[in-house]
C-alpha cells in the first residue's frame, strides 16, 4: 500500500518560502495546485500554491510579501522533474502572469480523458484508485480569506497529498493503454499555450439564435448584448465582484432578446435580480432604449469579419476526416481525440499537409502518430484539395 505525506507545511514568508523551494528542488515528481479567489473577485489573484511530495506537502501563501512562485521556477521548468497536476489548463495561466513556466507536465485529467474513462474529477479517480474520499465543499470558497479557516487548508492540502501517487497509477495505465505518448504531447501542448491570463470579460461572444430572428432582430440583440456586457464590467470592477454575479450571461442574452420597456420588465428577464435592478435598473433601460431608436433609424452596422477566400472543400475534408478518425478509434479502442485531439483536427482541416514531411512537421502530433496514420491522413484529405 502507498504512504502519503502527512500534515502541511504553511510558507507564509519569503525565508521558509526559500527554505521550501531548496527542498523542493531534490525531489523529481510534484504534485501541483493553485488556489484563486476568482468566485469573489473582479479580477482573480492567485492566493495558493500547494506543492507536495513523497514525504512533504508545502502550501504558498502567494499573498504574503515574499512568498513568490518565481522562487520555483527553476523547479517547475526543469522538463526532467515530473509535475503532476490535474486539469492544468485553468492553472497554467496564473504561474505564467507570475513568471513561472512549467514544463515537465503530467495532467491526471487530461490523460483520464484520453484513456476513455467514465469518470474524470479528482475525487472520482482518488476514490476508486486510491481508496481516498476527498471532500470538495470549498471548491468555491474564498482562498484570499485570512487566516485561512482550518477546513479549507486541509482541503487545500488534500488536492496534492495524494496526487504524487494518483499521478504514478494513472501514467502506468496510459502506459499499458499504448496512450502515454500522445497524452504527453498534449500535456506539452497545454504548456506551450500557457500565457498571462487575457482580460477580464475579452472572450464574451453572445449566444444569440440563428434562427426565429430577422438580420435588423439579430444586429439589435448583438448590439444589447455587447453593450450590457461592456457594462456589467464597469459594474462588476466598481464592486469588486466576478462580471457573472453582477449579470449572468444567461440574463444578458434573455434581455437582448426581450428588451424590456421598463424596470418591471426588466425584473421579469431570466437571471435578474431584484438588487439589480434597484442599482442598476434604469441605466439598462436608458441602454436598451437607445439602442432601439439606433434600430430604427438604421443606425446599427454589423461588425464585418475578415475572412479569407471560401474554399468550397473545407466541410468536405472535415467530415470525412471525422469519419476516419472514429474507425481508427474503433480499431484501436481507443478514444478519437488519442488519434488526433481536436486542435490538431482543425489544423489538419484548415491546413492539409501534401506531404509526409509537412504532416511530421505540425506541433504535437509525433512520429507515433505520423507513422501509424500518416498515409492514411494524407489520403482522406486529398481526397477534397484547397478550392477557393
Amino acid at each position: 500500500m502507498p504512504t502519503f505525506p502527512t500534515g502541511a507545511q504553511d510558507i507564509e514568508d519569503a525565508a521558509t518560502a526559500q527554505a521550501a523551494a531548496r527542498t523542493l528542488e531534490q525531489a523529481r515528481e510534484l504534485s501541483v495546485d493553485v488556489e484563486t479567489d476568482a468566485m469573489h473577485s473582479f479580477r482573480a489573484r492567485l492566493c495558493f500554491l500547494q506543492i507536495a511530495t513523497d514525504t512533504d506537502v508545502f502550501l504558498f501563501d502567494t499573498l504574503q510579501p515574499g512568498v513568490n512562485p518565481s522562487l520555483l521556477a527553476r523547479v517547475m521548468e526543469d522538463p526532467d522533474r515530473t509535475k503532476f497536476f490535474h486539469a492544468a489548463s485553468g492553472d497554467l495561466p496564473f504561474l505564467a502572469e507570475a513568471g513561472v513556466r512549467v514544463r515537465g507536465l503530467f495532467d491526471t485529467h487530461r490523460a483520464a480523458t484520453l484513456l476513455g474513462w467514465p469518470k474524470v474529477g479528482l475525487a472520482d479517480l482518488a476514490r476508486e484508485r486510491l481508496g481516498v474520499e476527498l471532500p470538495k465543499e470549498h471548491q468555491q470558497s474564498d482562498f484570499a480569506l485570512r487566516p485561512l479557516p482550518p477546513g479549507m487548508r486541509d482541503y487545500i492540502a488534500n488536492d496534492v497529498r495524494y496526487l504524487v501517487e494518483l499521478g504514478r497509477q494513472v501514467r502506468e495505465e496510459c502506459r499499458k493503454a499504448d496512450v502515454l505518448e500522445e497524452v504527453l504531447l498534449d500535456c506539452q501542448r497545454m504548456c506551450d499555450e500557457a500565457a498571462a491570463r487575457p482580460d477580464v470579460g475579452a472572450e464574451f461572444k453572445p449566444k444569440l439564435p440563428k434562427g426565429g430572428l430577422s438580420p435588423a432582430q439579430l444586429l439589435l440583440a448583438n448590439a444589447i448584448a455587447q453593450a450590457l456586457h461592456k457594462k456589467r464590467l464597469e459594474w462588476a470592477e466598481a464592486e469588486n465582484v466576478p462580471m457573472g454575479r453582477t449579470l449572468s450571461n444567461m440574463a444578458i442574452t434573455d434581455i437582448a432578446l426581450k428588451p424590456p420597456g421598463n424596470t418591471k420588465e426588466l425584473a421579469r428577464a431570466a437571471g435578474v435580480r431584484g438588487a439589480f435592478v434597484r442599482a442598476h435598473g434604469e441605466e439598462v433601460i436608458a441602454l436598451v432604449r437607445e439602442l432601439l431608436e439606433k434600430s430604427r433609424q438604421g443606425e446599427l452596422k454589423p461588425e464585418v469579419e475578415e475572412r479569407g477566400p471560401r474554399d468550397a472543400n473545407r466541410r468536405k475534408r472535415e467530415d470525412a476526416l471525422k469519419v476516419w478518425r472514429s474507425e481508427q478509434a474503433a480499431a484501436r479502442k481507443v478514444t478519437p481525440s488519442v488519434v488526433l485531439p481536436n486542435a490538431l483536427f482543425d489544423a489538419l482541416v484548415s491546413r492539409p499537409p501534401a506531404s509526409l514531411d509537412e504532416l511530421r512537421a505540425l506541433p504535437y502530433l509525433g512520429d507515433k502518430r505520423v507513422g501509424l496514420y500518416g498515409e492514411g491522413i494524407l489520403a482522406v484529405l486529398s481526397q477534397y484539395p484547397v478550392q477557393a
